[in-house]
């Protein structure tokens, strides 16, 4: 049996031809597309900064590990090891726990925690530890497992879209959504149409689901923390704000907040 740490030990091979450009990098466009992850995940800590002093410092976790997932992801693609397969499947896991637990609705919570959040995500982290147990055993399944909890989120975010009349919200979402829809189709036809890209000479599908899904979490993540706001801190004014400059027709969405300061 090879080892966890060797090269191609993992069971999932991608699309994209191994050592084409460099005999220590399996999968060169796979592995360096991660890269927006390392640039965005702190650029999103600073601009968010001011929320994140009046909300929750816990958020820092969820942007930490946002950047984690795109380092253990490029060590995935460089190596195709079960090591790399098994941190990148549980980086993803926390984070996608980590915005649970923080900014799920309480009126999603399960009854018996009676809108509880500290319960609520004691219950989420007791979850998760036995969900990155058994990912040890079945990492291939968790990766589906991930992408069906989309499922849930798109189920939350469709009954607030419902519910909201914020203009900005709605747009968040919005793009949020098509976003997804597009980095999620990229993935699949990646995954199960690679006979096909390969015959047209086009092997870049599953970087392409790296720029976009990364691009994703940002307005995903400014969607949350409005929805957030109208539950849990309904005194506070949000303003959507977008970097470099609000006029540029494309950018990176974060919160503006007004009040008193929050130090963590």
């Amino acid at each position: 049996m090879p080892s966890i740490f060797a090269y191609q030990s993992s069971e999932v091979d991608w699309c994209e031809s191994n050592f084409q450009h460099s005999e220590l990098v399996a999968e060169f466009y796979n592995t360096f597309s991660n890269v927006s992850f390392l640039i965005l995940g702190p650029l999103m800590t600073f601009l968010m900064h001011p929320y994140v002093q009046r909300r929750s410092c816990g958020s820092y976790s969820t942007l930490f590990l946002f950047t984690i997932t795109g380092l253990f992801s490029m060590y995935f693609h460089m190596t195709l090891s079960f090591l790399g397969q098994l941190l990148d499947e549980i980086a993803i896991l926390w984070l996608l726990a980590s915005c649970y637990s923080i900014w799920l609705p309480r009126c999603y919570f399960p009854a018996f925690l009676g809108g509880n959040r500290s319960q609520f995500t004691c219950l989420v982290a007791v979850m998760t530890l036995i969900s990155t147990l058994l990912s040890f055993l079945r990492p291939t399944v968790n990766a589906y497992a991930l992408n069906s909890i989309a499922i849930h989120i798109l189920y939350i975010v469709y009954q607030e879209y419902k519910k909201t009349s914020n203009k900005e919200l709605r747009h968040l979402i919005e793009v949020s959504v098509v976003l997804w829809a597009i980095a999620l189709t990229s993935w699949l036809s990646d995954r199960f149409l690679c006979n096909v890209w390969h015959w047209v000479q086009f092997f870049y599908l599953h970087s392409v689901w790296h720029v976009i899904i990364s691009i994703t979490f940002p307005y995903s993540m400014v969607a949350m923390a409005l929805v957030d706001a109208s539950y849990e801190m309904p005194g506070q004014n949000l303003r959507v704000r977008y970097w470099p400059r609000d006029s540029w027709p494309v950018g990176l969405p974060y919160v503006e907040i007004q009040g008193d300061d929050k130090k963590c």
